[in-house]
């Protein structure tokens, strides 16, 4: 059988299998149904021309020929695994790509980043515009994004979920607050592409805006602007995001540990 054709997801999902000695179990590890588990084993098994499993009044069995390749299958496991964590250690160390919210990046995230560069000037920064830049496509480490929560990712929260009105006058909309004057009014008179941008808006006297109250706070010490209240829980808040494998890495968690510490 050739090497690209090689039933991986299959044999991963056997290797569980055989491990519990029962589909369900194996399906709750991997998150898939035990309908999918069931379905993998019976192709696996048309495509190696064997049966895997043998039911029996006391649960699953394995086969003769199932049991006579199962130590080398988790052989070459483990080494699927040494292998990937010789491509994560070969890994550059010192270089961080990173997607944030520009305006974001502007108002809290560089000046951060400035002071932990400061720190382990062999670094090198790449930043990604945009907070849902695809984390493959971009190669990227770590994003920051103004969510509800991580979701499927790792992340803990920068600061509190919190907004400030700022301004006066009429609203002024952005995409994370779409509809300031509430879902049945009507649109704002002026809308803008992000928070920053709302915040610019308002400290131009073109209006007031609902922004995040990280964004705002910079501004609000200078007096650049002035707030229309007390900051204000909301459902949103700023995130550090990444999927489990980059956020596992060494380099990823210290620059974590540097952005919420302090």
């Amino acid at each position: 059988m050739k090497r690209t054709h090689l039933p991986l997801n299959a044999l991963r999902v056997f290797d569980a299998a055989a491990r519990h000695l029962s589909f369900t179990r194996a399906a709750d590890e991997l998150a898939v149904t035990p309908a999918a588990v069931g379905q993998q084993i019976r192709a696996l098994e048309d495509l190696l021309g064997v049966v895997l499993f043998r039911r029996t009044s006391k649960g699953l069995e394995l086969t003769e020929e199932a049991t006579a390749g199962l130590e080398a299958l988790r052989s070459g496991f483990l080494q699927f695994e040494d292998a990937v964590q010789a491509m994560q250690a070969g890994q550059s160390s010192h270089v961080y790509t990173i997607a944030a919210p520009r305006d974001f990046f502007a108002a809290w995230l560089a000046p951060r980043l400035a002071a932990f560069r400061a720190g382990n000037p062999e670094i090198r920064l790449a930043i990604v515009d945009g907070e849902n830049a695809d984390f493959t496509e971009a190669n990227l480490d770590l994003a920051v994004r103004w969510t509800d929560g991580p979701g499927e990712l790792e992340g803990l929260p920068l600061g509190l979920p919190e907004r400030v009105t700022v301004g006066d006058g009429e609203w002024i909309g952005w995409p994370g607050d779409p509809s300031p004057g509430g879902e049945d009014s009507e649109p704002a008179p002026l809308n803008v592409g992000d928070a920053g941008l709302a915040l610019a808006a308002a400290a131009a006297g073109m209006g007031r805006a609902r922004v995040p109250a990280m964004l705002a706070a910079a501004w609000l010490e200078q007096g650049r602007i002035s707030a229309a209240g007390p900051a204000e829980t909301c459902r949103r808040g700023y995130w550090l995001v990444a999927p489990t494998p980059q956020w596992r890495q060494k380099k990823v968690k210290a620059l974590i540990t540097a952005l919420t510490e302090g």
